[in-house]
């Protein structure tokens, strides 16, 4: 079976062919840095990090492309609020961008576009769109995309002109010709800080979102990728945004598969800044260790919405635990992944059918009974090199499991500081909860006179 991935353009499950042989040039839009990433941000890091080890696994080169939005409103925002250049708000927040990825085992993109180094590329990216009718300055020297110019508006979306019409409200100060116009280039604000602007023939200002992705794919992978992605949110108005200014200006298609990872959602409901409910990987990690919270993540399918609890994760936890203890228990054998071994047939089955990780995990379990009847090093060997293929596994198993599951003594004293907090506050079910949590992670708790102390229970 050849892999097959969903495309949002077509709404349908398609054979993957590269546009050259052996090749895969795949862009993912990446973060806006102006705070540290949360658990959204890891959801869409690894939806793509797992189709590049897929991709690779299968023999293909994959040049992946995530950009960094290192200029943008909130930027400016949070810059003038913290009282800082912009430049040093987002170096200090890209380099947390890393650590946290590097923490979660996400491979590094092959290249790391940052916008504020390709505005002469989106600016001539403008002047081409410009010139073909598709854009206008406003009477207040923004740059806007004439959306209803383009005629494949609201192909990647599904939303009709005249769908985006019933919502429309009437602008006449802010310089467009049409409210469903988008902004290409901004025109500088005289309260906004000196390193907020460039120069250029329309006047000094800085590039609107959309043009970034536009022209630093454009750039880097040339007019028509393989796969364009990112998160379910920003299909529109950004990707459609994306395809009006890429194809309106080269006339050929942007991408060939548009894939969009699920949300990320709290008690069923999306998880947000605006809404108060998200985490950050930080917040995570300080209670669960990376290779569960990857884990957590892999078992949901990449489309499908990830629905967080802490009991989600504590099962995550268990579960992964029981590979590793098969790990511990049958020394694996280092060995290539031969795939005619009926797992690994099972497994390339699921993940050639739109990266199917749920029924790739399930192949590993299966794997992991048979290496506890047989205690076979060859088919521990196997377990773990499948799962290296969903960046799980390769820790070594003792060191694993005897760490409590990844859990640094700073981690278990904060929690236990947590727990006595709350059995001050009278909050026994949240004392209860952590006691529990510890205990899943190797770690039991003794109450003494004196205090609480803590022993390894592997």
């Amino acid at each position: 079976m050849s892999l097959r991935i969903f495309n949002t353009l077509t709404r349908q499950i398609e054979p993957f062919s590269s546009l050259e042989p052996g090749h895969v040039r795949m862009y993912v839009c990446g973060m806006t840095v102006y705070d540290v990433c949360h658990l959204g941000h890891a959801r869409s890091m690894m939806a793509f990090d797992v189709v590049r080890r897929w991709l690779e696994a299968s023999g293909y080169r994959v040049t992946h492309v995530r950009n960094v939005t290192d200029i943008d409103d909130k930027i400016i925002k949070r810059a003038l609020e913290n009282g800082e250049p912009i430049r040093a708000l987002t170096s200090r927040m890209i380099d947390a961008l890393h650590q946290d990825a590097d923490a979660l085992g996400m491979l590094r993109p092959t290249l790391e576009p940052h916008a504020t180094d390709h505005v002469p590329a989106m600016l001539a990216l403008i002047e081409r769109l410009q010139g073909k009718g598709l854009a206008y300055q406003g009477s207040d020297g923004d740059v806007h995309y004439a959306v209803r110019k383009f005629a494949g508006y609201g192909k990647l979306s599904g939303k009709s002109l005249d769908e985006l019409r019933a919502g429309e409200r009437v602008a006449v100060a802010d310089g467009k010709a049409d409210p469903l116009d988008f902004v290409l280039w901004k025109s500088a604000k005289p309260t906004e800080p000196a390193d907020a602007k460039w120069d250029s023939a329309y006047g000094l200002g800085r590039p609107g979102w959309h043009i970034e992705c536009s022209a630093m794919c454009g750039e880097l992978l040339g007019q028509t990728v393989d796969i364009h992605g990112g998160g379910a949110d920003l299909q529109f108005p950004h990707h459609e945004n994306e395809i009006a200014q890429s194809e309106g200006a080269n006339g050929v298609p942007l991408a060939r598969w548009w894939m969009h990872n699920g949300f990320v959602t709290r008690d069923n409901e999306k998880m947000s800044k605006s809404l108060g409910n998200f985490f950050t990987i930080r917040e995570i990690l300080a209670r669960y260790d990376a290779q569960t919270l990857r884990f957590f993540i892999l078992r949901a399918h990449y489309r499908s919405a990830l629905n967080y609890s802490d009991a989600h994760l504590d099962d995550a936890r268990q579960a992964l635990r029981r590979l590793y203890t098969t790990l511990d228990a049958v020394p694996p054998q280092s060995a290539p992944i031969d795939w005619t071994n009926l797992y690994a047939a099972r497994f390339k089955a699921a993940m050639d059918e739109d990266f199917g990780t749920p029924e790739a995990v399930a192949v590993l379990f299966d794997l992991a009974g048979e290496v506890n009847r047989t205690r076979s090093g060859a088919l521990a060997g196997l377990l773990q090199a499948l799962g290296g293929c969903l960046g799980l596994l390769q820790e070594d198993a003792k060191t694993y499991l005897q760490a409590g599951a990844g859990l640094d003594e700073s981690a278990i004293a904060a929690l236990i500081a947590e727990r006595a907090a709350a059995k001050a506050a009278k909050n026994f079910a949240r004392a209860d909860q952590i006691r529990q949590e510890l205990l899943v992670r190797g770690i039991a708790l003794k109450d003494t006179a004196v205090g609480t102390t803590w022993e390894s229970v592997q």
